[in-house]
């Protein structure tokens, strides 16, 4: 389960348009941060995806990933003409195909990679979804299968696209709109495949294009319902339209934290439950949680992206990011799935997983550090922008070890303060599977 949000400049704080994301996959997927640079390609040469090739085309554009290490493609991303995607899980009435092909995450790399507006990206993932289809696992340990829904945005406009098989429907975006995992286009839309209307009335989900609607028609009613994403689209929804003309980079980053208006809230709770911020635990839907997150700050000029590469913003920093200045951490090898310190996401582990024994005590012992850090990041990141490259990546490196070294002091608060856990029986057992699993202690 994911959540994908957008507010275009006509209702931020400061006119550029902000795009930000969750991106929710199982506990021991660990999150990878990856900038690809831009390629020419001899004529006939391919491109192995997660499962298939496909014909590469003649010229890539440099990248930034955000992506479950295993996986070719990405959740979410951005290239270096400032074009930013994310993509949604979505349950439709039609079969997922099984066989090994193109997935969600596949055809957002290839848009990024290949599209230099976010109109060339909705035209690149839907006429791979004509040629290909959408199909294969995408799941880690557990084989998952759905079709997807897209934010697109660059700095002038923002589409949303909904798949369902091959079909598709597509919306430009006015001011504000958030996306979860459901299909949310209706009766009205700007562009749409040839047959929309016409396989749901040969199916009898509507008469005519008078009562068509995509979702209604389209959608699986049951793990539509049960991924709770009409809940978590109206609340972000209603966090951005609260702060319309006031938006700024901390909104996005609090509606990716937010756990609802419980304030006794606790990541234990529930075995149903999926808040924006998502945290895994015992339950028929709840083994999954936010891996890793996203803000992008997109103006024609320049653009900055914010990254945790660690899992839970909750507990997490986001830190600086520009496209063009290089890999971040290079020296670092890619997370997998099992424990290992040397990585970004795996050292935050210690912190997460530690915190959750007590979320309310233990969080509370390094919150305001953290915010503070952030907020210093975020509000140096303008006169940063308008440096040169080498001093931005000098700063965007910086602020990484800033926040590692915070974390090692926090983790090690953390751990002298955590006592017995706190949670129930059940919520224990499914992290202790999930620790021996990844070979992690915290």
């Amino acid at each position: 389960m994911c959540d994908t949000i957008i507010a275009r400049g006509n209702v931020t704080a400061d006119g550029a348009t902000l795009f930000a994301k969750n991106s929710d996959r199982e506990p021991n997927e660990a999150h990878h941060i990856v900038v690809i640079p831009a390629a020419d390609h001899a004529p006939s040469s391919r491109v192995q995806c997660t499962y298939i090739e496909i014909p590469q085309v003649a010229h890539t554009h440099r990248v930034l990933l955000c992506k479950p290490f295993w996986i070719w493609g990405a959740e979410m991303g951005a290239n270096e003409h400032g074009v930013v995607i994310g993509n949604e899980a979505v349950f439709t009435k039609i079969p997922y195909a099984k066989t090994p092909g193109l997935i969600g995450m596949d055809f957002l790399r290839l848009a990024l990679e290949r599209a230099q507006t976010a109109r060339a990206a909705l035209d690149v993932i839907t006429a791979l979804l004509a040629q290909y289809g959408q199909s294969g696992n995408c799941g880690y340990q557990h084989a998952t299968y759905y079709h997807n829904g897209f934010l697109i945005a660059d700095p002038h406009n923002a589409w949303v696209l909904e798949t369902a098989d091959k079909h598709w429907a597509a919306e430009r975006v006015q001011d504000i709109r958030t996306i979860s995992n459901g299909l949310t286009i209706g009766n009205q839309f700007d562009l749409a495949s040839p047959d929309l209307v016409k396989y749901a009335v040969a199916r009898g989900w509507c008469q005519s294009r008078d009562d068509f609607h995509f979702a209604r028609c389209y959608s699986d009613f049951l793990f539509t319902r049960f991924s709770q994403s009409r809940a978590r689209q109206c609340r972000t929804t209603a966090q951005l339209a609260a702060q319309r003309g006031k938006i700024t980079i901390e909104t996005m980053t609090r509606a990716l934290r937010d756990h609802g208006d419980d304030a006794n809230w606790s990541p234990a709770r529930g075995i149903a439950s999926f808040d924006v911020c998502a945290h895994a635990g015992w339950g028929p839907i709840r083994g999954t949680q936010t891996t890793g997150s996203l803000v992008a700050h997109l103006t024609p000029t320049a653009q900055t992206h914010f990254v945790t590469g660690t899992a839970a913003p909750c507990t997490s920093i986001f830190k600086p990011v520009w496209l063009d200045s290089g890999v971040l951490h290079a020296a670092e090898p890619a997370p997998t799935g099992e424990y290992d310190a040397a990585t970004l996401f795996w050292r935050h582990e210690q912190l997460h997983r530690a915190t959750l024994r007590d979320y309310a005590t233990l969080s509370a012992l390094y919150r305001d550090e953290r915010d503070a850090l952030e907020r210093r990041f975020i509000a140096d990141a303008p006169a940063w922008r308008e440096q040169s490259r080498e001093d931005r990546l000098a700063y965007s490196v910086g602020a990484f070890a800033q926040a590692d070294a915070a974390e090692k002091q926090w983790t090690a608060h953390v751990l002298a303060r955590a006592g017995k856990s706190r949670n129930g029986f059940l919520y224990d057992a499914e992290w202790r599977a999930f620790n021996r699993a990844a070979g992690i202690n915290p």
